[in-house]
């Protein structure tokens, strides 16, 4: 109940003298209830009083927690504007030393370009000056290995020319091939070829080797004491005429011609005909050393004609030895030179003469000096 409604409700009431006149009993009851309302209405009026204090003082609390947050905030943000103005100063100060750095760095690199420019300069300089160097190098050392390839050719067609031996020709050109390998200059690759080519046709040729003729000459010259000498004495005996004449001074004086014997000197001497029998089989040894066909042949020759004519042919020793010359004399020792020999030589010869040619510039003529002629007196021509 509001108060309004209170109020008329107290108006309402009849005054206390004319409700004593009008009624013999008062109300006690009623008087009971509107003091109990008033009470209460009064009890809801303070709380309402003190509901609204206290919501005015929550409201008043409210502004000033709020007001001191703001603060709060605001004082935060002013420090981090101030964190950030110092961060900012900081920044520009730290940019400005690196743009001072920067500066300098810049300066440092133009100097060092520079510096690397000269340097480069300074490089290419000493690289031509080191190819030029190398150039001049390989040129001797080439030069070098041209010559001794040659000298090797040469070497390994003389050898093979005086003593026709393949052996020591091809270790030659095995040389000389190995020489010319290690040069830088592809034109000569076709000499090696033509050596290659040549080293192919001495390997093709069927020499024998001079070891095993050697050793069959020095077994007959060690069994030359072991041969029989030929009996000559008595077929001449049987063959002198049987006259009184020659009997009686043949006893003093012999007359005896060598070459109705076969020749040779040692016909009454066995030990005559061993010695020349001995230096026939040397000769042929000299012979076989040097590789020399005709020599060969020819001392062979020689001592089969000893051996037939100064020893006994029905021996089995003299028998023997005439076949092992006989076998001896059929042994090729010298085979014919391939008609390759020799190419390697001229190929290489022709090709540093026309390198020589290309590498070496045209020699100018010296310029003519003007020669001073003495004048002449008149009258003279």
């Amino acid at each position: 109940m509001s108060e309004h409604d209170a109020a008329d409700s107290f108006n309402a009431l009849p005054p206390a003298s004319d409700a004593a006149a009008t009624t013999s009993t008062p109300p006690p009851a009623r008087r009971r209830g509107a003091g109990g309302f008033g009470w209460l209405l009064l009890i809801l009026i303070l709380a309402a009083g003190g509901y609204g204090y206290w919501r005015l003082q929550g409201i008043e609390q409210g502004h000033e927690a709020t007001a001191q947050s703001e603060v709060s905030a605001a004082q935060k943000l002013r420090d981090e504007v101030e964190a950030l103005r110092h961060s900012a100063d900081a920044s520009k100060s730290e940019a400005q030393t690196l743009r001072t750095r920067l500066d300098d760095t810049a300066k440092v690199n133009e100097s060092l370009r520079a510096q690397v420019l000269g340097l480069s300069e300074r490089t290419r300089l000493s690289e031509d000056a080191i190819a030029n160097l190398a150039e001049k190098r390989l040129s001797g050392h080439d030069a070098l290995l041209f010559d001794e390839a040659e000298l090797f050719l040469v070497l390994a067609q003389e050898r093979y020319a005086l003593f026709a031996d393949p052996a020591p020709s091809l270790a030659a050109y095995r040389l000389a091939d190995t020489a010319l390998a290690q040069t830088n200059d592809a034109a000569f690759a076709q000499v090696r070829q033509s050596i290659d080519a040549e080293i192919v046709a001495l390997n093709a040729l069927e020499a024998n080797p001079p070891s095993a003729a050697q050793q069959t000459l020095a077994q007959l010259r060690e069994s030359l004491a072991q041969f029989p000498a030929a009996r000559h004495g008595e077929a001449t005996a049987a063959a002198q005429p049987d006259s009184r004449f020659a009997r009686i001074f043949g006893e003093f004086i012999r007359i005896r011609r060598d070459a109705d014997e076969g020749g040779s000197l040692g016909s009454n001497d066995p030990s005559l005909a061993r010695a020349l029998l001995d230096a026939s089989l040397r000769d042929a040894q000299s012979a076989l050393l040097v590789r020399d066909s005709s020599r060969w042949q020819q001392a062979l020759g020689v001592a089969r004609s000893q051996l037939a004519h100064d020893f006994d042919g029905a021996s089995s020793e003299v028998a023997k030895a005439q076949a092992t010359l006989a076998a001896l004399a059929k042994t090729a020792i010298a085979p014919p030179a391939p008609n390759v020999l020799g190419a390697a030589l001229r190929e290489l010869r022709n090709l540093r003469t026309t390198h020589s040619l290309q590498t070496t510039p045209a020699a100018s003529p010296p310029a003519s000096k003007p020669v001073a002629v003495p004048a002449q007196p008149e009258g003279q021509s």
